[in-house]
């Protein structure tokens, strides 16, 4: 579980800590950059929101895994600034089967060419993919979309790429993340239902 701590201040989340929650979601580089230190020792940090590719330096420092990789340029580009401090980092490719123009990701006629180059990197490693389905407040609407991430997800494991290993699937929010599991989802990221309601100028992806 990803535990989703946009807007949530340092001394909340270090509650969550002493409940046993140790993985921790933000969406904005500028904010995590405040954050994350004044949290101190415990936690593992991922980033689920959009990553603009001017963020990508910071990102690549502050972050053990980019859920939402979304163009070749940007990977490589994480890729470089990873190398830069000799830290490996995970990425997740985010994928818009809705083809959504309000959402992030990228399509799926599209996910072998970022793949391929992937397959060039040395410190950025993608290892699985990741979805934003259409917001629906009934949790089966999203079923079919998990599933197609799923269904994607074996596709590109009968490639037998050399340094693509999808073994995570980001999948489920508060509202569909049980549905999410069923159909194979590994991270889970839950904001509201630990954390309550966000102030409502917040966006709701990854809520």
């Amino acid at each position: 579980m990803v535990a989703v701590s946009k807007t949530v201040d340092p001394e909340r989340i270090r509650e969550a800590m002493g409940l046993g929650a140790t993985l921790f979601g933000e969406n904005r580089v500028q904010e995590a950059r405040g954050k994350i230190p004044e949290v101190g020792p415990g936690a593992t940090w991922h980033l689920v929101g959009h990553l603009q590719r001017n963020k990508a330096k910071e990102a690549a420092r502050l972050f053990g895994m980019i859920h939402s990789v979304d163009s070749t340029e940007l990977l490589v580009d994480l890729d470089r600034h990873a190398g830069a401090s000799k830290r490996g980092l995970e990425v997740l490719i985010q994928v818009n089967l809705a083809r959504e123009v309000s959402k992030h990701g990228l399509e799926e006629s599209r996910l072998p060419e970022i793949l391929q180059a992937a397959e060039r990197l040395t410190w950025a490693r993608v290892v699985g993919l990741m979805i934003i389905p259409p917001y629906n407040p009934d949790p089966e609407a999203s079923r079919p979309f998990f599933r197609a991430l799923a269904g994607l997800a074996k596709r590109v494991k009968r490639e037998h790429l050399d340094r693509v290993v999808l073994r995570e699937l980001s999948m489920g929010m508060t509202e569909d993340f049980e549905v999410a599991v069923e159909e194979g989802a590994t991270l889970v990221r839950i904001g509201r239902a630990l954390f309550g309601e966000r102030p409502v100028r917040q966006a709701k992806e990854n809520s």
